[in-house]
């Protein structure tokens, strides 16, 4: 049981038509989204933000974010947001093995070695304590420039709200990010938890 139930998204007119920006995203808003509108500048701000961290701005692809997101939500043992994330990833484009394989990108030849580096910055970033040293800066600067690497980070940030929030509250999860965990994450230990 969630530890604040969320309303409806008809409570706010205004955040109803931000968070239509989900519908394009995972085809649903999200429950994390309707709790926050308990607090509508929260709601908001968060939905902004989301916004400019998943706009292209170029190499780093819609795709890529959401698979830098999975790394991140499956480093911090977020259930509810390794769903969601998985689910975007497939709806923006992730090819089918890159999914299917996501846990094994180190080694997978489904991967780039620019989206290693990408996938392996996500998870120094998203381990306590923080991982990111030498190594991986050197790795990124291979691939990527220093836009591309802020907008990673805007990523592994976001969902590091969005892991906090979302565990915290055990958040249940909506019927299409079951579905998408089900299908998509058999392979690891995923599962619907708490958020139920």
């Amino acid at each position: 049981m969630p530890l604040v139930n969320p309303i409806s998204p008809d409570a706010n007119p205004e955040v109803k038509e931000l968070a239509a920006f989900f519908n394009e995203t995972l085809g649903f808003c999200p429950n994390s989204v309707l709790t926050m509108q308990i607090r509508p500048e929260i709601a908001r701000s968060f939905i902004n933000l989301n916004k400019a961290v998943m706009q292209n701005k170029g190499r780093v692809t819609s795709a890529l974010k959401r698979m830098i997101a999975w790394v991140s939500s499956n480093a911090s043992g977020c259930h509810y947001c390794q769903a969601h994330a998985i689910r975007a990833a497939e709806r923006y484009g992730a090819e089918a093995k890159q999914i299917e394989h996501i846990w094994e990108y180190q080694t997978h030849p489904a991967f780039s070695e620019a989206e290693r580096a990408a996938l392996n910055f996500s998870l120094a970033a998203s381990v306590i304590p923080n991982a990111v040293d030498e190594k991986i800066k050197t790795d990124l600067y291979k691939y990527w420039d220093e836009g591309e690497i802020v907008e990673m980070l805007g990523v592994i940030s976001l969902f590091g709200y969005l892991n906090r929030w979302n565990d915290s509250m055990g958040t249940t999860l909506e019927s299409g990010a079951i579905e998408s965990g089900n299908q998509l994450l058999s392979k690891t230990d995923w599962e619907i938890g708490k958020h139920q």
